[in-house]
């Protein structure tokens, strides 16, 4: 089944007819892989089959789909030697980075 269209602020997403830009953004965040292909690239640029290998080998075909959609989406850009963050993409990094932290709380927590 293919999935709907590129998430985008202000068109109608999965939780919002009115396209709030956060439910567009967790919109495409919420997209199997796209947390994990982000992450991947949090140290740098890096080529397509190297990025493939560090996401546990995921289809190309749904790598690729990944790259599109955040390229599209000006979260990921292409250079040189491969795929990197963009500066917004590096923003969404940073951003993600409180979540993270909520995460490992969280885990700590769940263990008491």
């Amino acid at each position: 089944m293919p999935e709907d269209p590129i998430p985008r602020p202000g068109r109608p997403v999965r939780g919002s007819e009115t396209g709030r830009p956060l439910m567009a953004a967790l919109d495409l965040l919420g997209r199997r892989w796209t947390l994990r292909v982000i992450w991947e690239l949090r140290q740098g640029e890096v080529g397509f089959r190297e990025l493939q290998r560090r996401c546990e080998r995921m289809s190309s075909s749904v790598l690729a789909t990944r790259l599109g959609e955040l390229t599209e989406g000006r979260i990921v850009e292409t250079g040189g030697d491969g795929y990197r963050l963009s500066p917004l993409g590096r923003q969404l990094l940073d951003a993600l980075r409180p979540l993270e932290n909520w995460g490992s709380a969280w885990e700590e927590a769940l263990r008491e």
